[in-house]
This record gives structure tokens, C-alpha cells and sequence, in this order.
């Protein structure tokens, strides 16, 4: 029997207050990021009723005013009046903050988004909102214009669907920019798509010449994540772990298989809620698995009497999981729900690996073979490391304040005033040096091409002369030793030329900060460097450009006639140092660009595809990244 879902579970914490005044507080932005999360805090609504089991597709468009609509087939927003506000359930959950069937009024037993607030703040923050819902044969409509109630909920026609249409358009008042992204909402419907087995998910776009439609769409839900994040590697086992089971009342889903890589992929989710910081659901698996791994290595002797136990990172090396439970009332630490706190998920999760996990091993002896060989591989590897660490130390190179002897360091102490510029070479360093403000400017020349540290164990990236340059510089250290408090410049800058070169030095760069540095890029240390395509020169003036639109924008601006040739720089070392410091390194007029990381799975996802070993990955990559390319040099 359906259980009810009607005005009785709509329950109220408090009104709606100040959401447009500060939107941040409530989406974390009003950038792009904000943009896509109001159609993220819709589908979670839709996500809620399939957890529940009243629904199985949702349909996201975008259409071509870059207004939005949801719709799916669970049992629609309750339309009858709420009992303590007078008005129809429907007006309360999009006008009143905290108000939602997610308070313990019956209406889901678990649930994602933000509590609730998601419909309301939506509402507040969009130039229209308009929703349908489809109940009993009828259609019953509201309209409201920036969280306002425009038109009284009315009965519209008759109808043969089920569930609710939310169609909304941004407010131009509040965002900085109302274009949405398909790549975005596609790598997040997906990711939804995956955490809710079952659910079909479409997506389609309005805005082209020809509209884009993709479905998303996995019956075998984190088993099937497992298999797509692993697409590009080689596993060491075909099989793919799983397991599900109900402890202490908390559900408890996971998969988990071995590459041959050297990086560990784990990503973890509350009632779809990725917690990028961990919590106690993590910590459970990973004490489980150390243990259930231990102690099968011991039972069939394939650890050596002597030897001792395999370590957390031992066993994790090349390891990538999907942990996602399912809890009534989760806790998290912080505003961000980064981290789950519930003590009764750690028990829940290191019982179910210990008991699923072993019994696997023992039906598949000779996967847990691989993986014992596989971790004591790193064991070895790790005491490799550790001996080069020490002996790093012993020379100097991590500890004390001797720093290398190409870095031109800055006069400022203070971190927080000080940035460093990572160059291509001698001839660009040597401008850039001249270029710098030398009280808070530090510059430090690579030489070619570090270390592709995506195939390479953390002995062999320690003995990198260019890579022992930059742990020496920041001084934060590196991978275990990593300390982001002795971090000696709060920016880092990676200048590189606007060539294949440079942004292959740029990919290398970033990818062995996001292996064994990534808070520098969590904290929003790392940036890139924009240096301009050309300069252009009229009369007594002269304009910098940096990208052929630009190029073609000014010419239509100042007229053709009487410019001088049009310079294309293709390296640093091209420019002048007062060039350098107008267009790259004056903090006044230059362009930085903020490396993040919104999607670590999208990152992971990027740096194997772009830096292992599977050629196939890095061609379908171009074939389908090529027609973006602009500027190429051959």
C-alpha cells in the first residue's frame, strides 16, 4: 500500500527570510556554480521520491532562454490546504524556508538536498517559477515571480501523467551569468544517476541549431560507477565487489575494484550527498578493509611470518570504491555537508566490508591473491619512499631553509602577500624576473618537462630534480608529509607559453599537484597565468589580446587602417619585461585563473584519461574536446 503523502506531511521550521539578499548562504555562489545547483536542488526533490520508491524517471531541459524545467513521475507536491498555514501545501514549500515532507512529518525516510529549503530558495532566486502538478487526472498549476505568489494553484485540464513539472528561469538580478552548461548538468545527472539504481534520468538541450539529448540510465547503480570510473585503467581483477546490506539502521551499499594504478580513487556518499571530506562512513571502510585484508594474507600465509602487517595505504594503493549509505538523520560537520559525523555508520560500514568482503576473497582465491601481491608491492615501494625521504631530508632538500639555487625568491614573509611563478625555462625566467615586484614575487625557472607522476611511485617522483625544486620552494612538504601551514606562498602561479608545450607543462604540473599536493588546489592556491596571443598597434597606442575573438573584437573597434603588423607571441621569452609585467604579472591589469576542483570524480577522471597509459582514452578525448580548439601550434 502507497504510504500517504499529503498535506499532513508538509511540516514548517520557519518562514522564508533575506534568500535574495544573500543567496550564497544558501547555493554557496551566485557564479556559474549557484546557477547549476538550483536545478541540482530540484532534482533532488524528484531523487527523494525514487529513494522512496514512487519514482523512476525524471526529465531535465534546458530550453532556449536558458530557463529550466524537472519533471517527474513520483506522486506530486501535495495540493490540499496545509493545516497550519491555510494555503495549499504546494504554496508552502515553495514560499516558506525549512518546509518540506523531510522534518520527520512522514513524508520520506531519508532524503539529500539542503533540508528542504531547496523548492523556496529556488523560487526566491528565480525571475519566474512555474509548477504543474498532475494528481488524481488533473493538472493543478501556480506561477510565481521572484519567490512571490503570482496566481492562486488552480485546476488547469485533465491529464493521464502523475507527479510534478517545476519549470524555472534564473534572475538576471542575482547571477552573474544565466548560461548553463550541458558538460556540467550531464556530469551531475550522471553521478545522480548512478547513486540511485534504477532511476532514468534525460537530459535535453534546447539552446543549438539541433537539440542534445542524453539518458542516464544504471540498473546496476555503484557497481556500474566502479566500472565507468575504471574505464580508462587496467584492472588487476575483472569482477567488481559489491555489496548491500541494512545495519543498525543505516543501508549500506559499496563496490570497489583494483587497477593497476598508483593513486587511490574513494569517493563517498550520504543519501546521494557526495561528502568530499570523508567522516565516519570512510573511516569504518577503510578499517575494514585493512583488517579483512590482513587477516586473509595471514590465514593463507601470504605474508611472511616476519613481515609486518600491511598498512591503510598498502592496501588502498590503486584501489577505487564507491561507499554510499543511506541514513534517517545524517549529521554533518559544517554548513557544506563535507563530512558525515554519524558514530553508528562507522560500525555499519566496517562490518558489512569485513563480513561481504571476506567472504568474496575466499569464493575468489585468486583475486585475493592479486591483491595481497598488489599491496605488498606497495609496501615495499612505500619503505622505498620513505628511505628517499629521509634521505631528502639529510640533504636539506625538505627541512631546512635552503632553498634551491634557481628559485629568486621574494623579500615579503608574510604567506599571505607572496606569490610564486612557475616558469618554462632560462629565457622566460630571466624575464620574468626582471618583470616581478621582487618584494612579493618569487620566480622559480623549470627546466622542460617534470615527471609524468600519473605512472610513477612517490621514490621515483622524489628523486625529479624539478619537483624537489617545488617541495623545497612551497616548504609545505609532500603526499604523507604534507603540512599546508608551512606553505611559503599563498599563490601559485603556473606561467607557462600559449603553445602545445605549455600546456603540456600545465598538465603535468596540475596533475602532480592534485596527486601529492591536492589541498593546494582545495584551498584555491593554484593558479594559471593568462599571457596574451597578440598585440596589436595603432598610432601611439597598443592593445594586448588574448584570444582570436578578442583579436577580431578590437580590430572592429579601432579600424584596420594604419595598424602596424600584428604580433602572435608564441612564448614568454617574446616579451619584453615591461610587456611581461603589463599583460601577465601586474596584479592591477593581468588574468588569473583559479584552478578548482567542484568534481573530484571529474578530475580523477581527467588526469588518468589525459596522463596514464590507455592511448584509446587521450583519442576519444581529442575527438571529442578538438572542435573547441582555437590555437594550435604544429
Amino acid at each position: 500500500m502507497t504510504p500517504e503523502y499529503d498535506e499532513n506531511q508538509i511540516q514548517i521550521l520557519e518562514g522564508l527570510s533575506a534568500v535574495r539578499k544573500r543567496p550564497g548562504m544558501y547555493i554557496g555562489s551566485t557564479s556559474a556554480r549557484g546557477l547549476h545547483h538550483l536545478v541540482y536542488e530540484i532534482v533532488d526533490n524528484a531523487v527523494d521520491e525514487a529513494l522512496g520508491g514512487f519514482c523512476d524517471e525524471v526529465t531535465v531541459t534546458i530550453h532556449e532562454d536558458n530557463s529550466v524545467s524537472v519533471l517527474d513521475n513520483g506522486r506530486g507536491i501535495p495540493i490540499g490546504i496545509h493545516p497550519q498555514r491555510g494555503i495549499p501545501a504546494v504554496e508552502v514549500v515553495f514560499t516558506v524556508l525549512h518546509a518540506g515532507g523531510k522534518f520527520g512529518g512522514g513524508g520520506y525516510k531519508v532524503s539529500g538536498g539542503l533540508h528542504g529549503v531547496g523548492a523556496s530558495v529556488v523560487n526566491a532566486l528565480s525571475e519566474w517559477l512555474k509548477v504543474s502538478i498532475f494528481h488524481e487526472g488533473k493538472v493543478y498549476e501556480q506561477l510565481y515571480e521572484r519567490g512571490d505568489v503570482k496566481t492562486k494553484l488552480e485546476c488547469a485540464g485533465d491529464t493521464d501523467k502523475r507527479g510534478s513539472l517545476i519549470h524555472f528561469k534564473p534572475d538576471s538580478e542575482i547571477f552573474e551569468e544565466l548560461e548553463y552548461s550541458f558538460d556540467t548538468l550531464k556530469q551531475h545527472m550522471q553521478e545522480t544517476a548512478f547513486l540511485t539504481k534504477g532511476l532514468k534520468i534525460n537530459l535535453i538541450d534546447l539552446r543549438g541549431e539541433e537539440p542534445k539529448e542524453r539518458t542516464f540510465h544504471h540498473e546496476g547503480g555503484i557497481k556500474e560507477y566502479v566500472q565507468y570510473i575504471n574505464r580508462n585503467k587496467t584492472p588487476v581483477f575483472e569482477e567488481v565487489f559489491y555489496a548491500e546490506a541494512l545495519k543498525d539502521k543505516v543501508m549500506v551499499e559499496m563496490a570497489l575494484q583494483y587497477s593497476d594504478e598508483y593513486h587511490e580513487s574513494v569517493y563517498t556518499y550520504v543519501n546521494n550527498i557526495n561528502t568530499m571530506d570523508g567522516g565516519t562512513h570512510l573511516a569504518g571502510f577503510r578499517s575494514g578493509l585493512t583488517k579483512t585484508i590482513n587477516n586473509y594474507a595471514r590465514k593463507y600465509n601470504l605474508l611472511k611470518e616476519n613481515e609486518a602487517n600491511l598498512s591503510g595505504d598498502d592496501v588502498r594503493e590503486g584501489l577505487t570504491a564507491v561507499i554510499s549509505i543511506k541514513v534517517e538523520n545524517p549529521q554533518f560537520e559544517g554548513q557544506t555537508k563535507s563530512k558525515l559525523g554519524n558514530s553508528e555508520a562507522k560500525g555499519a560500514v566496517e562490518s558489512v566490508i569485513c563480513e561481504y568482503l571476506e567472504y568474496f576473497l575466499e569464493e575468489n582465491p585468486s583475486i585475493g591473491k592479486r591483491i595481497v601481491e598488489k599491496s605488498v608491492l606497495a609496501s615495499r615501494a612505500r619503505d622505498a619512499a620513505k628511505k628517499a625521504r629521509e634521505l631528502v631530508r639529510r640533504k636539506s632538500v625538505l627541512d631546512n631553509g635552503r632553498m634551491p639555487g634557481k628559485l629568486m625568491d621574494c623579500n615579503e614573509n608574510n604567506p599571505e602577500k607572496c606569490e610564486i611563478f612557475l616558469v618554462e625555462g632560462d629565457s622566460a625566467g630571466g624575464s620574468a624576473k626582471d618583470a616581478r615586484d621582487p618584494d612579493v614575487q618569487a620566480i622559480l625557472p623549470l627546466r622542460g618537462k617534470i615527471l609524468n607522476v600519473e605512472k610513477a611511485r612517490l621514490d621515483k617522483i622524489l628523486g625529479n630534480e624539478e619537483i624537489k625544486a617545488m617541495i623545497t620552494a612551497f616548504g609545505t612538504g609532500i603526499h604523507e608529509d604534507f603540512d599546508i601551514n608551512k606553505l611559503r606562498y599563498h599563490k601559485i602561479v603556473i606561467m607557462t607559453d600559449a603553445d602545445v608545450d605549455g600546456a603540456h607543462i600545465r598538465t603535468l604540473l596540475l596533475t602532480f599537484f592534485y596527486r601529492f599536493m591536492k589541498p593546494l588546489i582545495e584551498e584555491g592556491h593554484v593558479y594559471i597565468a593568462q599571457p596574451p596571443l597578440f598585440r596589436v598597434e595603432k598610432g601611439n597606442k597598443e592593445y594586448y589580446v588574448y584570444d582570436e575573438d578578442g583579436l577580431e573584437k578590437i580590430l572592429n573597434e579601432i579600424g584596420r587602417d594604419g595598424i602596424k603588423p600584428i604580433q602572435r607571441y608564441k612564448g614568454l621569452g617574446e616579451m619584453d619585461p615591461v610587456q611581461l609585467w603589463d599583460t601577465t604579472m601586474d596584479p592591477e591589469r593581468r588574468i588569473l585563473l583559479q584552478v578548482n576542483m567542484e568534481d573530484a570524480v571529474l578530475a580523477d577522471e581527467i588526469f588518468t584519461q589525459l596522463m596514464g597509459d590507455k592511448v584509446d582514452a587521450r583519442r576519444d578525448f581529442i575527438n571529442e574536446y578538438a572542435q573547441m580548439v582555437k590555437n594550435l601550434d604544429i
